[in-house]
């Protein structure tokens, strides 16, 4: 069984302002752990995978920064889209460029650029379950992650307790989906949580190219005739301009929503490791080791009488005294001051700023 991995790296998220911006996004920002977040995410994968069979997939725009901080991955190995249209063209350009390469039983393995995960063994155990109930059953599969509290900020998977044509597989921790639901609000993720067969969905997918590009056709047909006649063109001169214009064309839209909440062949490997999309910096400050009076203090920050705040300097020197429940974020240009718990809100602040032509700190 051959297997590959694919990391998506495109997005232009914001939601870590101003610690990241449209040019300098997330995933390539030091957030947590000893590099920055792709680096992180490879750093994991090139235990299981071989450097070679490591692709990142991401916007022209970002191609030098891959190149700089992910120095072993070949430039073959870099695919890169005109500009973003959401995972289901971007795994749909992949997959039609992979395949030309590789058999068409091959395993696609595709992860999220900008997550955290712990507990490393048990994240290799499921990886290796989802490989094999992809390869022998031609399902999509997607981790699903056991939940630990009624999370807004994450999209839920419904399971069966079925066994089903799953076999031994069940016994694995493979299961039927029902309903994928996305960020949901309080009162219905604590409903998920309580019904007992709901699990977050990490955004971890794993299928045979055939298994794929079979869904991708019959749920978006016109998508798919685009990048079938993009074929011809891998390897020459004429495939970038015939990929820019094939993009425009392509509708911007996610693969959850395109093929998972449609295919009748979606399955969940249900697993307990430790995982998290660090979404906002509420997120980071629940992840991150606090002091005595549950602080997380980083870089040159004076303090006293401050508790369950969140401060980072980058170079400036911060001083506090006297509060609680704040995060305080600088960053060159630009200062951060927000409640706990509003985190969520950076999004529309970037809105505003945007509205109003602030652009010099985005």
């Amino acid at each position: 069984m051959k297997k590959i991995a694919v990391v998506m790296a495109g997005g232009m998220g914001t939601r870590f302002w101003p610690r990241t911006t449209e040019r300098l996004p997330k995933q390539f920002a030091y957030l947590i752990g000893d590099g920055t977040m792709i680096q992180n995410t490879v750093g994991r994968l090139r235990s299981i995978f071989d450097t070679d069979d490591i692709y990142i997939v991401t916007s022209e725009n970002y191609s030098s920064v891959v190149s700089e901080q992910l120095p072993e991955i070949v430039k073959d190995n870099i695919i890169l889209e005109p500009f973003p249209r959401n995972t289901a063209p971007c795994l749909g350009l992949t997959a039609t460029v992979l395949s030309e390469k590789y058999p068409a039983d091959t395993i696609m393995a595709v992860f999220p650029s900008d997550h955290v995960i712990f507990n490393m063994g048990e994240f290799y155990n499921s990886l290796e379950t989802a490989y094999i109930a992809a390869y022998e059953l031609s399902g999509i599969v997607t981790i699903g992650i056991n939940p630990t509290r009624p999370e807004t900020q994450f999209g839920y998977v419904q399971i069966k307790e079925q066994r089903g044509k799953l076999g031994s597989l069940y016994d694995s921790g493979v299961r039927y989906t029902t309903t994928f639901a996305e960020k949901p609000d309080l009162a219905t993720a604590r409903r998920f949580i309580d019904s007992g067969d709901f699990v977050w969905n990490s955004g971890i997918f794993f299928w045979r190219f055939d298994t794929f590009l079979e869904s991708f056709t019959k749920y978006l047909p016109e998508d798919a005739a685009n990048f079938k006649s993009l074929r011809k063109h891998i390897g020459k001169d004429s495939f970038r301009y015939n990929l820019e214009y094939i993009y425009r064309q392509q509708n911007s839209i996610s693969v959850d929503y395109a093929i998972l909440e449609k295919a009748d062949n979606v399955l969940v490997v249900q697993s307990s490791f430790s995982w998290s999309d660090l979404g906002t910096w509420d997120e980071l400050y629940r992840l991150s080791m606090k002091d005595a009076s549950n602080n997380v203090i980083e870089g040159d920050v004076v303090y006293h009488n401050i508790s369950n705040c969140l401060i980072s300097s980058k170079g400036k020197l911060i001083s506090a005294i006297g509060i609680e429940d704040l995060i305080v974020i600088e960053n060159d240009d630009a200062l951060l001051i927000c409640k706990r718990g509003k985190s969520e809100s950076v999004k529309d602040l970037i809105d505003i700023m945007k509205k109003n032509n602030n652009l010099r700190a985005l």
